[in-house]
């Protein structure tokens, strides 16, 4: 109990924020359905979050988007970075593309967390709910992609944090040597794919880094699941990796034009969101 009304307003704008948040764009009669809000109501929340810089009425006309100024309402909550939402639209062009479901993951401690996934919208997806689970560094494409390309300090210091921890790759028993010598051949291929498992599996990834532009910092990985019965390995290198570097190359810029680190010029590089041309196989 309280000694206040609530202000329902407030109630109403964060509804639709959250409901917006799902979607890359959302119309006002999508709103009205999803949240039982009159569309007069509808249209003064969406101008006055507009008015805030939390949401843009696209030019297009598809409906309205959220913008990256939403990140500032996260700040005190430590999840995913920034780099996810920058990798949203790139996932989900090259799902569009390749039908098959992309995944992009952070480091967590001791292992690669699923921050963002388009399995939902892969009509081929060999996977159901991965998002927000912790998969090996050793072992899983995505894991191997961060561990292999970090710095070489900062490799060195999660395989002593694994260890000395349990994790998810306790079971696999190499030597350090051992170790090493796989992620320096990950980095030589430019590439990682997942590793062998004691179980036989229908389906194979590949994942790349996704670095901080001009730095050789991994933000977090990228990576592509299908079914290897449907796509030989040497097609799914040849085709997938460059598509799959291609993007991440994108995500690092998306996320420096997002930080306001770097201001994209007329026809520049630069790049905030997907272009098919850069995607096309």
């Amino acid at each position: 109990m309280t000694s206040y009304r609530q202000v329902n307003s407030v109630i109403r704008a964060f509804g639709l924020l959250e409901i917006m948040n799902r979607q890359k764009f959302t119309s006002v009669d999508v709103l009205h359905k999803m949240s039982g809000l009159p569309k007069s109501t509808i249209v003064r929340l969406l101008e006055t979050l507009a008015g805030a810089g939390y949401v843009v009425k696209d030019a297009a006309g598809k409906g309205y988007r959220v913008t990256s100024a939403v990140n500032a309402l996260s700040c005190g909550y430590h999840g995913a970075p920034l780099v996810v939402e920058a990798a949203r639209p790139w996932a989900q062009t090259l799902t569009v593309q390749l039908r098959w479901p992309v995944a992009i993951a952070v480091l967590d401690e001791n292992a690669a967390l699923v921050a963002y996934t388009t399995c939902a919208d892969s009509p081929m997806s060999p996977y159901q709910g991965i998002l927000h689970h912790r998969l090996g560094l050793l072992s899983k494409a995505l894991g191997r992609a961060y561990l292999a390309f970090c710095p070489l300090k900062e490799r060195r210091l999660i395989l002593d944090i694994l260890a000395r921890a349990p994790h998810p790759d306790s079971h696999i028993d190499s030597s350090e040597g051992e170790v090493e010598s796989m992620l320096d051949a990950v980095a030589r291929q430019g590439f990682a794919a997942r590793g062998p498992s004691g179980e036989r599996t229908p389906s194979s990834s590949l994942a790349v880094p996704i670095f901080e532009l001009g730095s050789p910092r991994v933000l977090g990985t990228i990576g592509i699941t299908y079914y290897s019965s449907a796509v030989r390995w040497e097609q799914a290198v040849e085709r997938y990796v460059p598509l799959l570097q291609s993007a991440a190359k994108g995500i690092g810029q998306s996320v420096a034009v997002l930080q306001h680190r770097v201001l994209p010029e007329p026809g520049g590089a630069i790049q905030n969101a997907p272009q098919r041309e850069s995607l096309r196989a």
